[in-house]
């Protein structure tokens, strides 16, 4: 059993990581393997919208962790990604990353995986932000785990986030309730759902292009 925790920070072992090591931790007490990858010290670059990873099923830039990560996740139960708040939003780090994450991937190998984000800020944004991230999950077919409260710790260092109780409470409850979902799913072994046939349905009626040619 293992869960992929992504750190879109531009600090390697600032708030956000602090965050998601308070939850690597809780998770391997449960038994889970909890990788953490870095990815926001290093530009990211966006999606180009090229179309390369439908023919090759990777994406085609290559200067990242991107590919790791995908291929990691495949074969992983659920999905973790952490961001600072900038401007009550993502970093555009980790907005870049996850949009090529998931525009490089099939369905089918994110469908009933679990996801969660988690965001940190020095005071404010940070619901925004984490709305933001967890529409990547809910696109996705991916269930979002949650916690007792939403997923954000507050601070400027480290010691803030640890000094944070609550936060660092929500982030514990996040990991069990992963890690107690998880287990529960693999103690199942249903086999996933079959969907019905896929519906592509524009916004704009085919009467008035018809009108308009």
């Amino acid at each position: 059993m293992k869960v992929i925790l992504v750190n879109g920070s531009p600090r390697a072992d600032g708030c956000t990581f602090t965050a998601l090591k308070i939850i690597q931790e809780r998770l391997m007490e449960n038994g889970i393997e909890a990788p953490i990858y870095q990815v926001g010290s290093k530009p990211v670059i966006g999606c180009t919208g090229c179309g390369g990873c439908a023919r090759t099923g990777k994406c085609v830039h290559t200067g990242d962790a991107v590919n790791e990560v995908a291929s990691n996740l495949r074969a992983a139960d659920g999905l973790i990604v952490g961001s600072p708040v900038h401007y009550a939003s993502a970093s555009g780090a980790v907005t870049s990353f996850m949009d090529r994450l998931f525009y490089s991937m099939r369905s089918s190998d994110l469908k009933l995986k679990f996801g969660a984000s988690v965001v940190s800020c020095r005071r404010g944004g940070a619901s925004a932000a984490f709305d933001q991230l967890n529409k990547y999950f809910t696109i996705s077919q991916m269930p979002v785990v949650s916690s007792c409260y939403w997923n954000m710790v507050h601070g400027f260092t480290p010691a803030d986030v640890y000094a944070d109780k609550e936060g660092v409470r929500t982030m514990q409850v996040l990991a069990d309730n992963m890690a107690y979902l998880i287990k529960m799913k693999h103690a199942a072994n249903l086999p996933l759902p079959e969907e019905p046939p896929r519906a592509w349905t524009n916004f704009v009626r085919e009467d008035l292009l018809a009108e308009n040619k």
